[in-house]
């Protein structure tokens, strides 16, 4: 069986530790860091050049489809698998603009998920159980592609700062993690707030969770 370096990301130690236990179970196969937020899984990432990317959908800080997008922008054509807990069309759409190369549902048996790191290492697709799903996705026109992004109003940066704000996270912190200015995030906020239409950051945490930038 081919060799191969997985990094994967989950806020969640046991699910970071199951996944471990069914990867490593294969000859050659390593898991050779592990993330708990995106923010650190496209450092990593960065760092180890693995030749698997598995990132949980919904992490703190930086999502998962946020890290693909990073990631791929930085190393084109890296293989990425999301892992998700929902399935829709929706979400087929958003894997697929955010450059990943296929998603695995977390109630998926742990053979489905073999099967999915090995297509993706082979520079193919798996979208399994979302295939019908996928069909939707794919047979949408380019401008219904293009509205279904998440969110597609706002930059990469705009949607960093929106996520974090939506956790809770000062301005002043906001500033400190992204190493930007705090006038500079005070600008992105007031643009994202006015350019959405909002008044309040509750306001804008239902805009995240809706968009799926956070979960509820």
């Amino acid at each position: 069986m081919k060799k191969l370096r997985i990094l994967i990301a989950d806020d969640h130690a046991l699910v970071r530790q199951g996944l471990r236990s069914v990867l490593e179970a294969q000859p050659g196969w390593t898991v050779c860091g592990e993330a708990e937020n995106g923010r650190e899984a496209v450092k990593l990432g960065l760092e180890m050049r693995p030749d698997i990317f598995l990132l949980d959908v919904t992490m703190p800080e930086l999502n998962g489809l946020e890290a693909t997008r990073q990631i791929s922008r930085s190393i084109p054509g890296a293989p990425i698998l999301i892992l998700t807990m929902h399935e829709s069309d929706q979400l087929c759409a958003d894997v697929m603009e955010a450059g990943a190369s296929g998603c695995v549902l977390k109630s998926d048996s742990p053979r489905q998920l073999l099967a999915a790191v090995e297509a993706v290492a082979a520079g193919k697709q798996y979208f399994a159980r979302l295939l019908p799903h996928m069909a939707q996705a794919r047979g949408r026109n380019s401008g219904a592609l293009a509205a279904a992004r998440v969110p597609t109003r706002l930059s990469a940066r705009e949607r960093e700062i929106v996520q974090l704000l939506a956790e809770g996270r000062t301005n002043k912190e906001i500033a400190s993690l992204l190493g930007i200015a705090f006038k500079t995030v005070d600008a992105h906020r007031t643009n994202v707030m006015r350019r959405l239409s909002m008044h309040s950051v509750a306001e804008l945490v239902r805009y995240a969770v809706r968009e799926r930038i956070i979960q509820a």
